[in-house]
């Protein structure tokens, strides 16, 4: 149950921008987002409307309760998309600034975006799967590890709709056999589950080495802190 929630929208009329603001948002545990942008009115589109606004509205959605092997793929397929993209957009949006949105103009820059979030993506749902079926092997009665091969594989089968790349599909199950051969499954979900996928943040993000470099430990953190909430919020969720 929301308390109370505030959108705001102000027109600057001697620089021709729109300054916006979604702010004090407080859930019933009295926990609180707030965001402000600032955007020229000539760039002010639907799509990148949609691109700020919809994790608002996503924070805002009910959190439905994990008790079957379905609801547990829908939750890593959908978390790993959102921590994948908020860390990636974020990222960008920090390096970039104002430019950012102007940025979508650009189709190779769009090319390159759309490769990184499917090569981030991929790592992320890897990490989530293994996270998950530890953590549940370990604090529930419930496993099905010998069934992640063909959990992480349905969930990359329903990517292809989204045009997932078909190499990155095949690249994605491979690494993930892989690293479910070594696997310790007593342990995964206490050592370092999310590394991977905060290492592909920084490797597949499009900036400049040069600029990347100095940024490492940010970016790494920042994916590290969004997974820390989503291990939060399933550890809330399961009820097998």
């Amino acid at each position: 149950k929301m308390k109370n929630t505030y959108f705001v929208v102000q027109s600057n009329p001697k620089n021709d921008t729109y300054d916006y603001a979604f702010f004090e948002i407080k859930c019933k545990n009295d926990s609180k987002m707030a965001i402000k942008y600032k955007i020229r009115l000539r760039d002010l589109k639907v799509e990148y409307l949609k691109e700020y606004i919809s994790p608002i509205f996503n924070f805002l959605k009910p959190k439905k309760k994990i008790t079957n092997i379905s609801e547990l793929k829908n939750f890593i397929q959908r978390k790993s998309a959102w921590v994948s993209q908020e860390t990636l957009y974020g990222y960008l949006k920090t390096r970039m600034g104002a430019k950012y949105i102007l940025m979508f103009e650009d189709e190779i820059f769009l090319g390159s975006i759309n490769k990184a979030k499917w090569n981030i993506f991929a790592v992320a749902l890897q990490d989530l799967t293994f996270y998950c079926l530890s953590y549940l092997k370990n604090n529930s009665n419930f496993d099905e590890t010998l069934s992640a091969k063909n959990i992480h594989e349905e969930i990359l089968d329903e990517e292809i709709k989204n045009e997932m790349p078909n190499n990155i599909i095949e690249s994605s199950k491979k690494q993930f056999n892989e690293r479910l051969e070594k696997i310790d499954w007593q342990k995964y979900y206490l050592n370092l589950p999310f590394n991977e996928s905060a290492l592909a943040l920084y490797e597949w993000s499009p900036i400049a080495e040069e600029l990347k470099s100095l940024d490492r430990k940010i970016v790494l953190n920042s994916m590290i802190l969004k997974w820390d909430n989503i291990k939060k919020e399933f550890i809330n969720l399961i009820n097998f």
